[in-house]
Order: C-alpha cells, then structure tokens, then sequence
C-alpha cells in the first residue's frame, strides 16, 4: 500500500532513516503536538491516539495538572541521585505505599529496569528467606511473554524477533503456556522455584486474556508452594483494564508489584517495584540502585498521575468505554475481524485476510482516516486510548474503523 507523504513528513523519516538506529518499523506518521486523547503530525493534521504510547498516556496527552507539577519541580530541583536525600522521595514513597497497600517501594525507571528489579529480588527472597541453595534459583515464565529486551528478559522470551542471536541467554527461568493452570501447578513442585512472573493480560501478544480465576487460582498455587507472585502490571496497571489494577478483577494483591508507563502520564520514565518488609528487606544499601531511580522531578509527576487518575475517576471511565469500544466493534460484523477481545480500553481485533500484511495497510488506512493504531505479532491491532476519551468520542472513532475496514 502506498502512502503519499509531505516533503516536511518526509524530511523527518529520512532524517531517522539516515542517523537513527533501525530498530522500529513505525508508522510514516510525524507527530509534533498531543493534547488530551488527540495528536497532531506536522502538517497539522488531527489524529485520535490508539495506542497512548503503549499505555503510558493513560491520562491524556499533556494532562494539565501533570504539567503543572512537572514544570514546578523541573524548576527547583530535577536530580540528586540517591548519594543524597531529597524532600521529594520520602512523600512519594508514602503516598505510592499507601495508594496500593504495601510496605516499601523500590523506585526505577524504565519498566524492563523495574523486571529486573523484581527478579533480583525475588531471587534474593529465594536464598535469604526461602532458603533456595546458592545459584539454584527458577523462576517461572510464560509463553509469549513480553517483559522487556535486556538480555536477562530476552533469555525468556519465546518471540525470536526478541531473542535471536542475542545469546548466551541467562539460565534460570521455567516457561510454561500462558492461562493454564495445570503446567503451573506441575512447574511448582520444583522446589528451587522462588517466584511466578505474569503478566495479567499479554499486551504485546496481542491482548490476550485469561480465563476467569485463573489468576487467582495461580496466586493460591503459588502460596501453597511458598513461591511469590509477581504481577508484570507495566501495562495493564493504573486503570487502564477498568480498576487500578487487572489484578483487581479477581481481588489478588501480588506479592511483588511492578509498575511503569502511565505512572508518569507520559512525561519521563518512571517505574517502580512494590513489596512488603519480608521482601523488599532483603536488599541491603549497595545492592541494587539507580542513578536517576527516585529523582525528585519523578516523584512529583509520579504523585500527580496517580492522583488524577482517581480524581477524574479513570477506572470506571475505562470500564464504561471499553465495554461501548468492543459491543460497537463486534457489532460491525465485519468479515476480516475474527476477534474482538479486552478489558477495559485494552483491547485488540484479530484481522482476517489473505493477505498478510493487511493489518499493517489497514493501519495505514486508519491513519489516513485520522486514527493511529499500530499492529502486533503480525494480524493483531491494539485499540488502547487514553481513558479520558468519551462517548461521542468512541462512536467517531468506530465509524472511522468501519470505513477504514471496507478498504480491505
């Protein structure tokens, strides 16, 4: 499919062709101004945002209050490193405590920094507390997981894109199929295995959802056998599903929680790993850290994003619109979707065509028609807008789906 392109357009792809590191394949869209659940590109085109930077825009591009924090901090004091205290980390690390119910945070930024964080520490946990004999430590995994691409996360991917000749890949890691219990149950009886690392819904796969309890029926499991759950929620966390957290919908509270993307409503990276004691205590002063890790311009905007969220009642928003985005899509009848699935505004449409690159040109399409959507493992498309997006909204953007659908 070909797509005309301005000079100006042009000029900045070629641009990124010439001096940048070929390892994206983006749209051929250039983007210079976001507010709320709308960008524009540089030719002043307007474009509904379906992707919100991969859920790190779950507030709405350039959410005002966010801004306002961001601009006030950054004028007063943006990085000490943690050689020193800042009036900034304290309250932070009480209010992030107190908003998801743990004893102590551990804050990154990045979240493949944050993976890596929990899977030190599990590990730790494992030798310190669990008594897992020295370098004997596994963790389990899932099939089609996306957790990042630092050399410890690619060792347990099974998407070669992610893996290939990246090796040697770290041992460790026990990875089993995704939404099924019984390879749980039977990987769980190692007894070297210190930890149980998911995420509650596969994004990056594709949306894929599980079976209803079966997160709650794998934190049982990994109680039992006295392994912690950890919950990947980088993604799927801070209402982005329709609650706080997907963890919610079957009332778990994992043992270990990480959390990135929308914890900074797009500004900067911010993550974080939340344990209590018994966990989190296990890594003592010079372990583990990180020279931007809890700078006081991330924890202002950390503070905000997280209060907005609640504020403006975000969760419900998204468990409203999701509903109305996937009854709307399924009612489409279209013959090229031969799926529509997800939880709140994270969903995803399985496109059947011969042609395997249709979702890619539908993308195209869409983009065409004013809406940005990026495919996944090839015939999947995410349709994750930011969660202020409104009614009129998903109507006008389902439209815009429909006519791009008949292009196909």
């Amino acid at each position: 499919m070909v797509t005309t392109l301005s000079a100006k357009t042009k000029h900045f792809l070629d641009l990124e062709e010439q001096f940048g590191a070929h390892n994206y394949h983006p749209l051929p869209v250039v983007l210079e101004k976001g507010e709320g659940v709308h960008v524009w590109d540089v030719d002043g085109k307007r474009y509904y945002d379906f992707l919100s930077g991969y859920s790190a825009v779950n507030q709405g591009h350039c959410h005002p209050k966010i801004i306002a924090a961001f601009m006030l901090q950054a004028q007063q004091l943006t990085l000490t490193s943690r050689a020193f205290y800042n009036n900034a980390l304290g309250e932070y690390s009480q209010y992030i405590t107190s908003y998801f119910g743990y004893d102590k945070v551990l804050p990154m930024n990045t979240g493949v920094e944050a993976v890596e964080t929990a899977i030190k520490l599990c590990r730790r946990w494992g030798y310190a507390v669990k008594g897992i004999p020295e370098n004997k430590a596994t963790i389990i995994v899932c099939s089609e997981n996306f957790h990042g691409r630092t050399s410890t996360v690619i060792s347990f991917s099974t998407d070669p894109s992610s893996r290939n000749q990246f090796g040697p890949y770290m041992p460790g890691f026990t990875v089993i199929p995704y939404n099924d219990l019984p390879a749980l149950e039977k990987a769980l009886q190692d007894p070297n295995v210190a930890g149980f690392l998911v995420e509650p819904i596969q994004g990056e796969a594709g949306v894929v959802v599980p079976a209803e309890g079966y997160l709650a029926r794998a934190k049982q499991y990994c109680e039992t056998a006295n392994v912690l759950f950890i919950a990947d929620e980088i993604q799927t966390g801070l209402c982005r599903t329709g609650l706080m957290l997907a963890s919610d919908h079957e009332n778990i509270q994992p043992d270990i929680l990480i959390l990135g993307k929308a914890l900074s409503g797009g500004t900067l990276p911010v993550s974080a790993v939340l344990a209590n004691d018994p966990i989190m205590l296990t890594i003592r002063p010079g372990e583990h850290g990180s020279t931007y890790g809890g700078n006081p311009l991330a924890c202002r905007v950390a503070i905000e994003s997280l209060r907005v969220l609640k504020e403006e009642n975000m969760a419900a928003n998204a468990m409203a619109m999701g509903e109305l985005l996937r009854k709307e899509l399924l009612a489409l009848a279209s013959p090229n979707i031969a799926a529509v699935r997800g939880k709140g505004l994270l969903n995803a449409i399985v496109i059947d065509h011969a042609d395997k690159n249709a979702a890619w040109n539908l993308c195209l399409t869409l983009k065409d028609n004013g809406l940005l959507a990026k495919p996944t493992h090839g015939d999947k498309i995410r349709f994750a807008p930011p969660l202020i997006i409104n009614r009129d909204q998903i109507m006008e953007c389902v439209q815009i789906i429909k006519k791009s659908l008949e292009s196909l």
